[in-house]
């Protein structure tokens, strides 16, 4: 049976936003800062396959800085709301993209910039969203009061139409009336107030924002509740006094939230970012948990869990195990079935096969975490499995994860085990992985032609491990391992780049 609980974080990225489309998640994601992508998962626990919809242009003004798409459905179509610039922040301005049909994975075009200033003109502006109340549509935004004045507020305005402001913004929140909105959660640094996002339930509309810096570990989530009739008058807004979500000493840096529900529709879902390291920067990665409505129906979205922790899966997420004999084939498959755990950046599906630890020519906030893709729902004990890959760069690394269990972002950030060969060593190793940390089984020389196609071959029977490079009849390591006995199966790379090309499996 697949396991019943996963952990995280579940993926590489910053301001995750996802949507729900029938019996699928719609994750949208900036792609290196000048691209859009979705990734298409059916469960709210991983990104799922990943498919870029738009790339901006390579110059002009919102050729640069792609940061935080939304996703929306309006009238037949799709919608994405992102912030571009030219490559400098002073002149970031929200633009709208819009799809071709009513699929979300065609083609679009760009509009815009929006009219977010004073007046009808564009101003700075980040982080737009849409609110919808009956009828009516309401832009929300972080922007700056005038050109050139760095201050970060959120601001409202009513909608013509998925793609243009109806009337001149609203001055709808002032970041810095609270200490904690502030950077280093005192009124003597600068407040900003930025990622507003609109959870509603029960006829009840809250808009939950992030505030501090979003580099540093303090940042937070604050929260205004709709409680008149208008919300174009600030006074309809009711601000809570503290922070609703706000980091501890395991995870933090916790911000940009976004809301979703179980498969079966029953479970409320947070979904948010945080920080890698409490090092000021922007090395971010996605976390997802449940969350709760209070008696009084306000939401309570309680600690931020720790990475590694179990987490139960969401009511009715999929339990699909798949046992049976498989071939897959990157080259023509890409990356379909299996989920992926590393820096955005580091993954690609070329015309070769599937890149594993692809340097970046622009990385952005870039970071290692042994990058490795996972087959969904695998569920294999006693098997068979080769792997064949090309290595082309670095000299750690490179082979098979197998029995495999709640995998997430991170060197060791799985249970399970690995295979594989070092070039620099010129060595195979086979090793146990606890979610934390890497325990070494095996180590042996063996002879390798980093110029030709690398063959790893694994045998499980029962604690059994027998793993074979290349097409020498003699195992390169037999060993005995009980730690664990089934799971799934898929690919990783260690400081080093590999194409792989397939990856088969046989039970036994």
């Amino acid at each position: 049976m697949t396991d019943t609980h996963f952990v995280n974080p579940i993926a590489e990225g910053a301001d995750p936003a996802v949507v729900q489309d029938g019996s699928r998640y719609l994750w949208c994601q900036s792609e290196g800062n000048v691209a859009v992508a979705i990734w298409v998962s059916d469960r709210p626990t991983t990104l799922g396959t990943k498919h870029v919809v738009w790339w901006a242009p390579a110059e002009g003004p919102f050729s640069k800085e792609v940061w935080a798409p939304e996703l929306f459905a309006f009238d037949g179509r799709w919608y994405i709301y992102v912030a571009a610039s030219d490559g400098d922040d002073l002149n970031h301005l929200a633009y709208v993209l819009e799809s071709a049909s009513d699929d979300a994975l065609g083609e679009y075009t760009v509009h815009g910039p929006m009219r977010t200033g004073d007046g009808g003109k564009p101003i700075w502006a980040i982080d737009m969203t849409v609110l919808t109340l009956g009828s009516d549509r309401y832009a929300i935004w972080s922007g700056w009061p005038k050109p050139g004045k760095n201050q970060q507020d959120l601001y409202i305005a009513a909608m013509a139409s998925p793609t243009e402001l109806e009337a001149n913004r609203v001055l709808l929140m002032r970041a810095g009336d609270q200490p904690w909105e502030h950077i280093d959660d005192t009124p003597r640094s600068k407040a900003l107030a930025e990622a507003p996002q609109v959870l509603q339930r029960d006829g009840r509309t809250f808009l939950v924002y992030s505030c501090g810096g979003s580099w540093l570990p303090t940042y937070k989530l604050g929260m205004l509740e709709l409680v008149g009739t208008d919300p174009l008058h600030p006074a309809s807004w009711r601000k809570l006094p503290d922070p609703v979500f706000r980091s501890n000493e395991e995870t933090y840096g916790v911000g940009h939230a976004g809301f979703t529900t179980s498969p079966n529709g029953r479970e409320s879902w947070l979904v948010f970012h945080a920080k890698q390291d409490r090092d000021p920067g922007w090395r971010r990665a996605v976390y997802v948990q449940p969350m709760r409505w209070t008696t009084d129906g306000s939401p309570s979205f309680g600690q931020p869990v720790p990475a590694g922790a179990p987490v139960p899966l969401p009511a009715g997420t999929p339990t699909s195990a798949v046992s049976t004999a498989s071939t897959w084939r990157f080259q023509t498959a890409g990356q379909d079935g299996f989920d992926y755990y590393g820096h955005h950046q580091y993954v690609a599906v070329q015309p070769d096969g599937l890149h594993l630890g692809i340097v970046p020519q622009v990385p952005v906030n870039a970071y290692r975490s042994g990058e490795k893709v996972v087959a969904r729902d695998g569920v294999y004990g006693d098997f068979r499995a080769v792997v064949e890959f090309h290595v082309r760069g670095g000299s750690h690394d490179v082979g098979m994860v197998f029995r495999v269990t709640r995998p997430a972002v991170g060197f060791d950030a799985l249970r399970g085990y690995f295979a594989g060969i070092s070039t620099g060593r010129n060595t195979v190793v086979l090793g146990a992985m606890d979610g934390r940390s890497w325990r070494e089984i095996a180590v042996a020389p063996v002879c390798l032609d980093t110029g030709e196609t690398q063959r790893i071959t694994v045998t499980a029977a029962g604690a059994r491990l027998t793993v074979h490079v290349g097409s020498d009849p003699q195992p390169a390591v037999v060993a005995d391992d009980a730690a664990y006995a089934r799971g799934s199966i898929g690919c990783r790379v260690v400081d080093a780049h590999a194409v792989f090309t397939s990856l088969s499996v046989t039970p036994s």
